[in-house]
């Protein structure tokens, strides 16, 4: 997976928004204004891509013991979050699956106000 597939993917969610609150590398996008990932884009410049998204603690467990590039929360909550190396053994669709279940974590922790903004500005 490269950055712009990457990017593409997660900005076409609903209600998704960028930011770079710690500095101009560490991109955050945020749903509801909730992380649900972070990258650092020097990470993907340098040919060793990696991000951190928010998992169930019960998976988070269960992805670390089978995939090499899945680890704790890089500084995260070791139980909430996962970092995935991206084209390490982790397929590109796993990525993706891992993508969305911390976008729908987060999406579906949101007040039922704030899903429905979003869900008429996108619509």
């Amino acid at each position: 997976m490269n950055l712009e597939t990457f990017y593409e993917y997660c900005l076409s969610k609903l209600g998704v928004t960028e930011h770079f609150p710690f500095n101009e590398d560490a991109l955050v996008l945020k749903v509801g204004n909730k992380i649900f990932l972070l990258s650092s884009l020097s990470s993907w410049e340098m040919g060793n891509p990696k991000v951190n998204l928010k998992c169930d603690p019960e998976k988070a467990q269960e992805l670390r013991a089978e995939y090499e590039g899945i680890q704790p929360g890089y500084h995260m909550s070791k139980k909430h979050w996962n970092t995935v190396t991206i084209n390490e053994d982790v397929s590109d669709s796993l990525v993706k699956e891992l993508i969305d279940h911390s976008y729908e974590l987060v999406f579906n922790s949101l007040s039922n106000k704030i899903k429905n903004e979003i869900l008429i500005v996108e619509n």
